[in-house]
């Protein structure tokens, strides 16, 4: 087959490889070996601190802030129960996500678009305007909020897709701005809420397909997310890994749990004292994996900066302003690496 057509294929998705027939992955999605998933590795799950969104509501209050700090300290990672939003809500949330990607090519292909900023896009691996090697992954992204500007742009099928996903859209936004208003109070500015107010919601659903070669490849490379907060739904498959203490560690999935990660913007507005941790997704031969990231995160010409509260002479700023605009305009003339936006931020 010439370069061209595979490609445009490629460009397809990984779906669309594997409805077509494979055997092994493609060199397209071949990483170097210090890169793939096999390297620095702790071979068991990590436990992640446990956040009780209930106790927040009560007496335990205080108790729970200081876990609550300590874990976007050490971890920049935790697991939310007892949160509020039924199991009904997100499984159907799972059920119309994965019917979505369930649908004929040629359906999920009327959402296909190489802009960045469209409100609602079908794609594949992790950049794919720019990455040399492609990622195990494919995605649908939506824009969420407010929400009566684009879910009529979402797709219409399969039944009840925005019916179920307008629905989770509004309760894990309201639950953001409970679980912001607490983070904010851990870290001793609660008269700073401004932050979160007007801000933007994306709707990140991944599917990664099985894949025959899974130490070959990732579903998605390190990164950390760009925005304030990140609440993660997935089904019961392991595939999401953080750095920690210098090695990759598997996030041991928890029924009925949101998995909570602080972004970049959070980052530079705590003037570093909460992380942004990297963090990746591998695969598997076995099983398909699907995941919904609630990403929410300042508006788009709407610049972070560092907490005045949080700067004196100990500890002196540590970061420039920046906006969700620089970060597009970063990925879309960039190879993606890691960490190197936040890095390129810092003043020190």
């Amino acid at each position: 087959m010439s370069l061209q057509p595979q490609q445009h294929m490629y460009q397809k998705g990984v779906k669309h490889l594997c409805e077509n027939g494979l055997t092994q992955v493609p060199n397209k999605y071949i990483l170097p070996e210090p890169e793939r998933p096999g390297i620095l590795v702790d071979d068991g799950c990590i436990n992640l601190p446990i956040i009780d969104f209930a106790q927040l509501q009560g007496a335990e209050r205080p108790r729970v802030l200081a876990s609550l700090s300590k874990a976007c300290q050490e971890f920049g990672f935790f697991q939310l129960i007892n949160h509020g939003i039924g199991d009904e809500v997100t499984r159907k949330m799972i059920d119309v996500s994965k019917g979505f990607f369930e649908l004929p090519f040629e359906e999920r292909q009327r959402y296909m678009s190489s802009d960045l900023h469209a409100p609602v896009r079908y794609g594949t691996s992790f950049n794919q305007n720019n990455d040399k090697i492609f990622c195990w992954r494919d995605f649908l992204k939506l824009t969420c909020h407010p929400l009566q500007d684009y879910s009529s742009f979402w797709p219409s099928s399969p039944l009840h897709l925005r019916e179920a996903m307008g629905v989770y859209s509004k309760k894990t936004q309201n639950l953001y701005e409970r679980v912001m208003e607490a983070i904010l109070e851990s870290l001793g500015v609660t008269n700073e809420t401004a932050i979160f107010e007007q801000g933007n919601q994306l709707m990140m659903v991944n599917w990664y397909p099985t894949c025959p070669q899974p130490q070959l490849t990732l579903g998605l490379p390190p990164h950390s997310d760009y925005g304030l907060l990140t609440l993660l739904l997935q089904d019961q498959v392991e595939g999401l890994q953080i750095q920690h203490n210098g090695k990759w560690v598997t996030v041991k999935p928890f029924p009925n749990s949101f998995v909570v990660n602080i972004g970049d913007q959070f980052e530079v507005f705590s003037n570093g004292r909460y992380k942004s941790v990297v963090h990746r997704a591998t695969v598997n031969s076995m099983k398909s994996r699907l995941s919904v990231a609630s990403l929410h995160s300042l508006n788009a010409n709407h610049n972070v900066t560092p907490s005045s509260i949080l700067i004196d002479d100990l500890n002196p700023r540590l970061y420039r302003d920046t906006s969700y605009a620089d970060f597009l305009d970063f990925l879309s003339s960039s190879d993606f690496k890691c960490k190197r936006f936040l890095e390129s931020r810092k003043l020190h």
